[in-house]
């Protein structure tokens, strides 16, 4: 029995972060519903399994998958897929054709899926298996959307401040320079018209006094471009 299934679904996120991501098997096999990735041959060939439920009735296939086509310029990519039952009562062939296209600030995905069965599944009709694998195709696309913007929204850098932001901070910080550098003059004056010579402890404070104030207007004077 062959059976053929069309999906297209709106991602709204740059054709190129989508394309990579679709492009990358051990990412978008996490998307499949009952799929999973046992051995990587090589780029282009892999070993998995699936698993798949059709009413009552479940099935398990062992399989190669196997990527045909990858036309970056294109954005295309075809894959092809071989499973058996491991317990004997069927086999499923599988090729997908893959288009990515930009729509709308976003990428419109075009999957169009041929679907071969032979066995038990076969005697189900291609109705039944249409209807099940629409289910797995809605499922996939749901997943793939949610782990696609949880990767972005993880790789993206934090948000900057806005200018006016930015500007309170500035404003804040030459206030409180401004407020530490009098602190530190009304000290040294009071130092200096005392009645009596400094004492060693004074003079030592006065001269970590001058150095302090030297080193914090020299920053400033560096950080903003001024300062007294």
């Amino acid at each position: 029995m062959k059976t053929t299934i069309n999906k297209i679904f709106q991602v709204n996120h740059p054709i190129d972060i989508v394309w990579e991501y679709l492009a990358d098997p051990t990412k978008i096999v996490t998307c499949v519903p009952g799929a999973s990735l046992t051995e990587k041959i090589d780029d282009r060939n892999f070993k998995g399994k699936v698993s798949l439920k059709f009413g009552p009735v479940k099935a398990a296939y062992d399989g190669n998958i196997t990527i045909e086509e990858l036309d970056v310029a294109n954005r295309k990519m075809v894959l092809k897929g071989a499973g058996v039952d491991p317990k004997g009562k069927g086999s499923a062939d599988m090729e997908m054709i893959g288009i990515l296209t930009e729509k709308d600030g976003g990428t419109e995905v075009n999957y169009n899926m041929e679907v071969s069965l032979i066995g038990m599944l076969a005697q189900f009709g291609s109705r039944l298996v249409n209807d099940v694998s629409d289910q797995l195709l809605n499922q996939f696309v749901d997943n793939f959307k949610s782990k696609l913007d949880a990767e972005v929204t993880a790789a993206a850098p934090p948000p900057m401040p806005d200018a006016a932001a930015a500007t309170a901070v500035v404003e804040e910080v030459k206030e409180a320079a401004a407020e530490a550098g009098e602190q530190i003059s009304k000290a040294a004056e009071q130092v200096k018209t005392a009645t009596k010579p400094p004492t060693a402890q004074e003079d030592n404070s006065l001269n970590a006094l001058a150095l302090m104030w030297a080193v914090i207007k020299g920053f400033f004077t560096r950080l903003f471009g001024g300062g007294k």
